[in-house]
């Protein structure tokens, strides 16, 4: 019998975090600044298992390496290649830039880390960090010595339902207020540019800053990539294609009754967003509350959905088959 793989996310607690995704999602968090839900991982920072099925307890990154045939999997000696966070950005997260695949492996041993996001929820006039003024490596570089933050970075208010693609070396933050859905390489390395001055309280000190690494791999001048939204529909399910980039394609699921789908890659990633659904498998219904997430390997070919809800989908792109 075929079967999706239903995931139990790992919480992650952050100085800028808040309780949103216990407030919002009902997740079970560790304290009232926790900032992350990892609810789709193989990264060794945030372990996921399933919890349903033949492969109950198992690991995410345990069935990339002993179930390849899972994902279609020709090489299990690499990492499984995305991960999918939920982010509460309570205050401002810190302004950082993150590496290229190059970079990240001769410097850190990781995969790079190019990124998207989804805002969820945003309070009135929220913003995020997307870009720089600089129009040459030497504005940028002074710019970052001599702290002129107001006239470098740029701010973007955003609302729910924006979508932002993060290559790597783009220098951004997500802003107070602001609830995101994070599709990314699955890397944990970031590189701090400025982090407002804050202490921690737990340490009494400020957080590392990495300068050297972002003047290194923070792209100068910014160019905004803009991905072209294309929509389609299958029975009672209005499909948005938010992003088909070199790592990974996000879509929106948006169902509002019943719809059957095939599969278009070899496994696809699921988070749902808002609402609540039957999801149909090999004739096995399993039904999903909201910020449930999910796999569907490479031996579910069909499924159906049936109820009222939003998901976000990702599929691996091209780099990371």
């Amino acid at each position: 019998m075929t079967e999706p793989l239903i995931l139990k996310p790992t919480l992650h607690e952050k100085i800028w975090g808040g309780t949103a995704l216990r407030d919002v999602y009902g997740l079970d968090i560790p304290s009232e600044t926790t900032g992350e839900a990892w609810v789709i991982s193989g990264h060794p920072n945030g372990v996921v298992s399933v919890i349903n099925g033949k492969y109950a307890g198992k690991s995410v990154a345990q069935l990339w390496h002993d179930e390849p045939q899972l994902f279609a999997n020709k090489d299990v000696e690499r990492p499984f290649p995305l991960l999918v966070k939920i982010l509460d950005a309570h205050q401002d997260l810190s302004v950082q830039v993150h590496p290229d695949d190059q970079y990240a492996k001769a410097h850190a041993g990781e995969l790079g880390k190019t990124e998207s996001w989804y805002i969820l929820a945003a309070k009135p006039g929220a913003t995020i960090y997307y870009g720089h003024t600089a129009t040459d490596k030497a504005a940028f570089d002074q710019a970052v010595d001599e702290g002129d933050w107001d006239h470098l970075l740029q701010k973007v208010p955003v609302k729910a339902g924006d979508f932002f693609y993060v290559p790597s070396g783009t220098l951004h933050a997500l802003g107070e207020g602001v609830l995101t859905l994070e599709t990314q390489q699955s890397s944990d390395v970031t590189y701090r540019v400025y982090d407002f001055d804050r202490v921690d309280a737990k340490t009494g000190q400020k957080r590392d800053l990495h300068l050297a690494d972002a003047k290194n791999v923070t792209s100068v001048p910014f160019v905004p990539e803009k991905p072209v939204q294309i929509v389609s529909n299958v029975g009672d399910l209005t499909m948005t294609n938010l992003v088909s980039a070199p790592y990974f394609n996000v879509v929106k699921w948006e169902i509002a009754g019943n719809a059957t789908l095939e599969a278009v890659a070899p496994y696809t990633l699921a988070t749902v967003v808002d609402g609540e659904l039957d999801l149909i498998v090999d004739g096995v219904t399993y039904h999903l509350n909201k910020a449930a997430s999910f796999i569907l390997p490479n031996d579910v070919q069909t499924w159906q959905l049936d109820g009222e809800a939003t998901l976000l989908t990702t599929t691996p792109g091209p780099q990371s088959l």
